[in-house]
């Protein structure tokens, strides 16, 4: 029997994201901005109902091209809002088209997105050693540092909380339980 995260569940996406994505150390801008505008679109939902979108956002949003999601006009986001395969919040639309601008401008300055957000962790994975899903935080020094400099430079729905499950996502955070397999995976990978 393999041991997993409390949260991973029974459902088989989750537990497929939770085995193969989450914690996983990425270094890819465009799979960074494709974490960072899904943790922005989760704000108030669960997980799971993002996870299950999380193919037609590719689809309708260029497959997470920050430059091409930058141009976005009034009409294509009309188009994006009338879409049900997605999150149709207005303000979480917008959001992503405001932050592939402030993404492109972060890109331009440190060369890459990835050089940028991975510096608030010296450039290597926290690997914390919790043992339940009670001692997880939401939030962190690190993530609060995130936050800040990211609203800094015109980056919306990324208040400590996003950055943090973001961070935990793109596996700048190992924050696997010590139980679950992957938490030794990640370990002995070197992430």
């Amino acid at each position: 029997m393999t041991t997993r995260c409390e949260w991973a569940g029974t459902d088989p996406l989750m537990v497929d994201y939770h085995d193969h994505d989450w914690g996983t150390p990425i270094h890819d801008d465009r799979t960074l901005f494709e974490f960072l505008v899904l943790e922005g679109a989760q704000a108030g939902l669960s997980w799971s109902t993002v996870l299950k979108k999380r193919g037609r956002y590719r689809q309708v949003f260029d497959n997470f091209d920050a430059a091409k999601i930058a141009r976005y006009t009034e009409k294509k986001t009309a188009k994006l809002l009338a879409d049900p395969g997605i999150i149709r919040n207005r303000l979480k639309v917008a959001s992503a088209v405001r932050n592939a601008k402030a993404f492109l401008a972060v890109q331009e300055e440190f060369g890459s997105f990835d050089a940028f957000v991975w510096q608030f962790v010296g450039g290597e994975p926290i690997v914390n050693r919790w043992r339940s899903l009670k001692q997880i935080p939401g939030q962190t020094e690190e993530s609060d540092a995130m936050s800040r400099e990211l609203k800094r430079r015109g980056f919306n729905f990324v208040g400590s909380t996003i950055c943090y499950a973001f961070m935990q996502a793109v596996g700048m955070v190992n924050d696997h339980t010590v139980d679950c397999f992957r938490y030794q995976e990640l370990v002995h990978s070197g992430s």
